[in-house]
Order: structure tokens, then C-alpha cells, then sequence
């Protein structure tokens, strides 16, 4: 499979076009920082848990099955477990090689009446890795949309989690947040808890911070008209999920219901942006 290199003496990333623009591998002063496969096809056979990948046209869960939006029926197969569906559209479609390195994406159909387009830059300077990501709006009428990253950290990691606000349950997510408190305070670094699958809102700056004990320190800055932070740590599994994202789980009943961190309603012809920042530290033993 075609991988995409973008690198210098401080970092190095791989990208896998044909399967979601994908980060394959992300190393950091020679250390791998991401859940990566041996084989990079193993993507394709097991898309969620590998790597970093693009979410749009909305992230984490919606309801699956037919939804009526303003004059459009919504009609998405579930594609997880739960009998969500989850993650988007665009996490394994194949991507085109833009001739000033970027990559982008074409869809709509399958249970989603907006045409749109995703696409995605990356930018590696010094001891920083920049994430550009833009949905936009390709149909006639406002399309409800969301963007995000889902990157696999490995352990051993501490994380902080810079917020005021949680969503302690992604799969019964409420319409409100709660104030952070007990375990899903996180604004400390320290370990996730075994089986934590929440999201985090009113984030300070930087959003995210990242300890690799001896190996490297990074922080992540998130930029976007609305930013959300998810976390998970699944049991038996040797990474932890920490995702920038537009929206709550649920973004389209949020935005039906008027709760809160809802998908953002994109006009015809417009985008939706965010871009990920990550900066990181090489730490001594």
C-alpha cells in the first residue's frame, strides 16, 4: 500500500492515501507514538483501532436508521457493535494526492443526502506537526456536519485533559455536560481508568497534554468554531483514544434538540475547518 512521507530530524509521519488519508505511523525522536500495525493493510480489515483517521461528515456516534432532518431523510447503516453509526464516512475511502501534497476526499450517498468534500493537509516544522482539516459543503441546502481526528496513543501515557466540562458516557450521552469531577477530572496528568469512554468540553489552552515517561512530552492545540475533546481507554487494548472533534456523540439530535456541542449546520458552498497542532519534547531518562 502507497504510504505518503512527511518528515524531518524530529518527526516523522506516514500516510496511507488509499486507506482514509490515514496517519499509518507518527514517531517523535524515534519513537513510535501511535497503535501501528506491521502490516499496513490491517487497516483495512480492522479500521477502528489503528493509526490516526479523518471523521466527517460527522464524528463518534450517530443514530443509525432513517431520521428526519429539515426536508432530508437520513438513512445510515450502523457499522458498530452498538448498532451506531460511527466515525463518518471517510475513514477508508480512498483519498486523491492533490498536486500541492494535500489529500481530499469526494462522498455522499449511502444513507446521506449532502455531496461534500473532506480534505486534509499536513505540515511538519521543527519539533511540530500541524493537521489541517476542512469539510465543505458541495449540495444546494445546509448540510449539518462535523470533523475529526482519531488517533491511537500507545502506553504507557499520562494525559491531562485541559476542561471544565464532561460528558461521562459516550454511548448514553446526555444533552448537557456535567462540571468534571472524580476520575473524569483529568486537568492532572496521570493514567485514563480502564474502560473510560467520555467527552470533554470548555477546553483551555493547550486542549491536551501527552507524557511518554522518559521518551517525549507533546500538547495539543485544537482550533475550530467548536472543539470537544473524546477519550477512551479500552479494555485489553495497549492505546488510548484522544480525539479533537467539532461535536458532542449524537451531533445530529443535538442540533434537532438544541443541546449542546452540536454539529454545526454548514451552508451551500461553505466549510467547516479545524486544525490539530502537536508539539513535542524530547525528554531525558
Amino acid at each position: 500500500m502507497e504510504e505518503r512521507a512527511y518528515a524531518n530530524d524530529a518527526i516523522e509521519v506516514a500516510v496511507l492515501p488509499q486507506a482514509g488519508a490515514r496517519l499509518h505511523r507518527l514517531r517523535a525522536f524515534g519513537h513510535d507514538l501511535l497503535r501501528t500495525p506491521d502490516d499496513p493493510a490491517i487497516h483495512l480489515a480492522d479500521p477502528f483501532f489503528w493509526g490516526a483517521y479523518v471523521m466527517a461528515p460527522w464524528c463518534n456516534r450517530i443514530e443509525a436508521g432513517p431520521v428526519r432532518f429539515a426536508s432530508h431523510r437520513l438513512h445510515i447503516t450502523p457499522n458498530f457493535p452498538d448498532g451506531t453509526a460511527i466515525h463518518g464516512q471517510v475513514y477508508l475511502r480512498p483519498w486523491a494526492v492533490e498536486n500541492d501534497g494535500g489529500l481530499a476526499v469526494r462522498m455522499g450517498g449511502e444513507g446521506w443526502p449532502w455531496p461534500y468534500e473532506v480534505r486534509q493537509r499536513l505540515v511538519v516544522s521543527g519539533a511540530e506537526l500541524r493537521i489541517e482539516l476542512a469539510l465543505t459543503n458541495l449540495g444546494r441546502d445546509a448540510m449539518p456536519g462535523g470533523l475529526g481526528l482519531h488517533p491511537w496513543f500507545v502506553k504507557p501515557v499520562r494525559v491531562a485533559i485541559h476542561a471544565g466540562g464532561v460528558f461521562p458516557d459516550n454511548t448514553e450521552t446526555e444533552a448537557s455536560p456535567r462540571d468534571v469531577a472524580g476520575p473524569f477530572d483529568q486537568r492532572a496528568l496521570g493514567e485514563l481508568a480502564e474502560g473510560m469512554d467520555a467527552t470533554w468540553v470548555d477546553l483551555s489552552d493547550p486542549a491536551v497534554e501527552l507524557v511518554w515517561p522518559g521518551r517525549v512530552r507533546a500538547t495539543m492545540r485544537i482550533h475550530a468554531p467548536q472543539v470537544v475533546v473524546v477519550a477512551a481507554s479500552p479494555p485489553d487494548t495497549d492505546a488510548v483514544a484522544l480525539e479533537p472533534q467539532t461535536h458532542a456523540p449524537q451531533g445530529i439530535r443535538r442540533l434537532m434538540n438544541g443541546e449542546h456541542a452540536a454539529m454545526e449546520l454548514v451552508p451551500p458552498g461553505e466549510a467547516l475547518s479545524m486544525t490539530v497542532v502537536l508539539n513535542f519534547e524530547q525528554l531525558k531518562d
